[in-house]
């Protein structure tokens, strides 16, 4: 016994007790301190907006989950369950590998540039010479949301994660989040008039761009989606504005402003 404080006596057993007790206590503030650690390195990496990405894509239709090798046919059929990136997937250099890509015309006018590269939430990359990349959204994008009344665009510096915010568009009460293409760190702002909105410098990366649809997979997956936009609106009266002499009008909002733009917009671009 130890002579304590008012008559107290500390034995041994209570030092064991607390010994015991603050080496616990010690290793669960260690861990909560590692936690909040590694909470802070997610979401400065991006990997916060890849979780949250997945969520959402198990949340898509299975029919908006297909893989890439669905649409000209090589995997009829087949769903992605990499939310798509393909670029850890082991089945997509096996697929590659056995296509066989026919070019064909786009539909309804449309225009898919050879030179660059698309991901499925309508926006474009154009990689650069110097390793950077613009980045833009696609002409179907374009054509359904329109003339924007507001963009909010990360600040240079900012650092971009594949499906993650890239930036966000408004118009008429109605707002979207833009998918971003690639992972990296914004570097400067499209001036006005410029297609591009972002110059990005890709994360270092083996393969920064595989995930990204190009040439007949890109078209086909255009067409894909062209259909998509026709299902989403068939139920509207003015369905018959969508096309003019078999061409999309380059701002269907505005040709279609009673269509139920505040649903087929964020289905257009991959907003759950």
């Amino acid at each position: 016994m130890f002579p304590g404080v008012d008559g107290f006596h500390w034995s041994p057993v209570h030092i064991v007790f607390l010994t015991a007790f603050g080496a616990v206590l010690t290793v669960l503030l260690i861990t909560l301190a590692m936690a909040a650690l590694r909470t802070w390195r997610d979401f400065r990496n991006g990997c916060a907006a890849s979780i949250v990405w997945h969520s959402d894509f198990e949340d898509l239709p299975r029919s908006e989950r297909l893989c890439r090798h669905a649409f000209e046919g090589s995997a009829p059929g087949r769903v992605c369950d990499r939310g798509f990136d393909c670029r850890a997937c082991e089945t997509h250099p096996k697929l590659t590998a056995i296509e066989t890509r026919h070019p064909a015309p786009l539909t309804a006018g449309l225009h898919y540039p050879e030179g660059r590269l698309y991901h499925r939430g309508h926006t474009w990359v154009e990689p650069q010479p110097d390793g950077t990349a613009f980045i833009g959204l696609d002409d179907l994008g374009a054509r359904v949301f329109g003339a924007p009344e507001r963009v909010e665009l990360p600040a240079a510096g900012s650092l971009l994660a594949v499906n993650g915010p890239a930036w966000r568009m408004a118009r008429n009460g109605s707002e979207v989040i833009v998918r971003s293409p690639v992972d990296g760190e914004v570097l400067a702002h499209g001036a006005p008039g410029c297609d591009w909105l972002l110059l990005v410098k890709p994360a270092v990366s083996s393969a920064p761009f595989r995930h990204l649809l190009s040439g007949a997979e890109a078209g086909a997956w255009a067409r894909a989606e062209t259909d998509r936009l026709l299902l989403l609106l068939s139920a509207s009266p003015a369905g018959a504005a969508l096309a003019d002499g078999g061409a999309l009008m380059p701002d269907l909002r505005q040709a279609m402003p009673d269509a139920p733009w505040d649903e087929v917009a964020p289905a257009m671009f991959l907003n759950v």
